[in-house]
């Protein structure tokens, strides 16, 4: 094969046999991180002594750069490791800052707990940068694109990969946070590292059945510097005019090597001007016996690759405040919480995290219905194999995220009446007379959207990105939820800034002097606008079209 970028899935085991087993490593990861994420606020608060606003930048900025680490990861993945050694390789070092959490607040000397602990999390962003891009489009992987049972396979496996995630970190949420709070920091800290060790052992008993990739040569990101290049180069010729033809480059076909699989992509009309690129003109004509120059010629499946990338960018730029919304979750939802009525009895209070396994609890019935009910009945009308799209999907979770922010302020609103009417203002240790039921339809919402889009988003990210870049697709799905989280830490900011120009600063520790309200509502606007921006992209998509099945996916166009 003339692409020397080219990733080989060998065609021996894989399915479910072996998805399994990266599922469970999963399930132990995301049970880890959540066991510290969702009660993060409260340690850095409690323990470290530092301010809500503080923590919430500090949780933010963490979450953030956990999430842009997987760009390094999955190029890494996809131009030199291969995502099987990516994988462990970076749980290994996700182990280390785990196992350096529990020692930070018992073995390190007090003045030195905070730098350590810090320390301890970005170890584990560097490890999460390897393994979040590549954990799933590896499991992803064990179901192939040619055998139509394991295509309808795979559309299932996003459902059920998603539900993993949250049952996992749904118990996380419910045990480690009583154990937390409870029992020790330290033994909450000492079980999730645990749990990360389990993991790597039973990714490691799994190896025998994993259906693997080859060693990739060469970055991926050369192939997309080429294409632009080469248009550059010939941005004078005309489009309409092949001269000598255009590139198809049809050593490519997979006829040529039977133990590959190559599927060649369908020439499309949008960026007319990379086509450039596909043009052999009368100096790539002289040189038509030799090697051609991949600087000045591409084929057409190289361009259309980098098409598809082109595509992607206004999506991502359009998820970024679903992202910013999701990131209130571990902030100022908990903040919100533990100023409520959280009693059950007379002696037993929830802790403030806790309510954040209604949202796993509705993601886990959810999904199951959408899986089996939703999409086999919506199947019957739109003759989609998925019942929707992918940007379909997306598009009714933002929409659902919009109108939870809207449910928020008013909520937080119908909580700051109640403590100035129960004169509270001044006494933010004081739990609001008000039942802490009120923030159950704000945590079913944030179920409710990401089973539409954070799901669509692993599907879309994953299914239209090139072959050989779907590490790296990973990671830019998983990078808008870190600049989501950075685009939440400067909202923070600047509300904090404009607020206290005007007199009257928003976000103060005493949420019962805050305007939390208020902030909720211009989280609530700026998704509003993003909606607006998302529909005017999403109505202008054009899917991935292979050349011998350009005319089954045309239908995908309409959202």
């Amino acid at each position: 094969m003339a692409d020397s970028t080219a990733l080989i899935i060998k065609r021996t085991r894989g399915g479910w046999n072996a998805a399994i087993f990266i599922i469970v490593v999963e399930m132990t990861e995301r049970f880890a991180f959540y066991g510290l994420a969702s009660n993060l606020l409260t340690f850095l608060t409690n323990e470290l002594g530092q301010s809500t606003a503080t923590a919430a930048k500090q949780i933010n900025t963490w979450i953030g750069v956990s999430c842009m680490f997987p760009i390094l990861g999955g190029f890494l993945a996809d131009s030199i490791l291969g995502r099987f050694k990516t994988v462990l390789l970076s749980s290994f070092i996700y182990l280390f800052g785990m196992v350096m959490l529990p020692l930070s607040v018992t073995v390190v000397a007090r003045r030195m707990r905070e730098k350590v602990f810090f320390m301890a999390l970005y170890v584990m962003a560097v490890g999460e940068g390897g393994h979040k891009p590549c954990v799933m489009t590896f499991a992803a992987d064990q179901f192939g694109e040619a055998n139509a049972d394991e295509k309808a396979a795979k559309t299932s496996f996003f459902n059920y990969w998603y539900l993993a995630i949250v049952l996992s970190s749904s118990i996380a949420v419910l045990a480690l946070i009583f154990i937390q709070e409870r029992v020790s920091w330290s033994i909450g800290f000492s079980i999730i590292a645990g749990s990360v060790g389990i993991g790597i052992t039973i990714f490691l008993i799994g190896i025998p059945k994993y259906r693997k990739q080859a060693v990739p040569v060469g970055s991926p990101l050369t192939r997309v510097a080429q294409v632009i290049v080469a248009a550059l180069k010939k941005w004078r010729l005309s489009s309409t005019s092949h001269h000598y033809g255009l590139c198809y480059d049809e050593d490519e076909s997979a006829s040529t090597n039977a133990s590959k699989i190559v599927y060649l992509l369908a020439r499309t009309n949008q960026f007319r001007f990379l086509d450039k690129a596909t043009i052999i003109d009368e100096i790539d004509h002289d040189t038509s016996t030799k090697k051609r120059n991949p600087w000045r010629l591409c084929s057409v499946n190289q361009v259309e690759e980098v098409k598809l990338i082109l595509r992607l960018i206004p999506i991502w730029i359009s998820l970024i405040m679903f992202c910013a919304t999701l990131a209130q979750l571990n902030t100022f939802f908990l903040k919100q919480g533990s100023m409520m009525n959280r009693t059950i009895g007379d002696h037993f209070t929830i802790p403030p995290a806790a309510f954040q396994s209604i949202v796993g609890v509705t993601i886990l019935i959810l999904i199951p219905l959408y899986d089996r009910v939703f999409v086999p009945m919506v199947r019957k009308i739109t003759n989609h194999h998925s019942g929707i799209t992918s940007l379909q999907r997306i598009g009714v979770g933002l929409f659902v995220a919009t109108f939870n922010m809207m449910i928020c302020g008013l909520v937080e609103a119908k909580r700051l009446r109640v403590a100035r009417d129960h004169g509270l203002i001044d006494s933010p240790k004081e739990v609001v007379p008000m039942s802490s039921l009120w923030l159950l339809p704000q945590y079913i919402l944030v179920g409710i959207g990401d089973v539409f889009t954070i799901v669509g988003m692993q599907e879309l990210f994953y299914d239209q990105m090139p072959e050989t870049m779907r590490s790296i697709g990973a990671a830019i799905f998983i990078s808008v939820v870190g600049v989501g989280s950075f685009v939440s830490t400067g909202i923070i900011s600047t509300v904090q800034t404009i607020s206290k120009s005007h007199g009257e600063e928003w976000l103060v520790n005493n949420l019962n002097k805050a305007h939390l309200d208020y902030f909720y509502w211009v989280i609530a606007s700026l998704n509003a606008v993003s909606l607006c921006f998302y529909l005017f992209i999403a109505n202008r998509f054009v899917y991935k079209k292979l050349q011998d099945k350009a005319d089954d996916v045309e239908s995908e166009r309409e959202v």
